[in-house]
């Protein structure tokens, strides 16, 4: 699947609040290949409260994988970190986002 995710169809876009110890342990590296292997776009940050915003974009099934996989409680994929919640905002998806990044 190509990293440009510009001109795919059915695409989808989703803002994901986690909250819990999610900051200095591997989260958004984790995030970020995670999201690469299910072939989103996006990226991963820290935000100044604690929490980290996690953009991803593409198909809705992968997106919902992704959202799973970062709520699953206990973790069955080593994810780092201690997630205690996260909210899921859905938007329309943006032309011009390519890769997933950690910023």
């Amino acid at each position: 699947m190509s990293s440009d995710q510009t001109s795919g169809e059915d695409l989808s876009r989703a803002t994901v609040f986690v909250r819990g110890h999610v900051q200095g342990v591997g989260f958004r590296w984790w995030t970020r290949a995670r999201a690469l292997e299910l072939g989103l776009v996006g990226h991963a940050r820290n935000m100044e409260d604690g929490r980290v915003e996690v953009v991803a974009q593409g198909g809705e099934d992968a997106i919902r994988r992704l959202i799973g996989l970062l709520q699953e409680q206990p973790s069955t994929s080593r994810r780092p970190g201690r997630v205690l919640s996260a909210a899921v905002m859905w938007s329309a998806p943006r032309e011009g986002v390519a890769g997933f990044v950690e910023k």
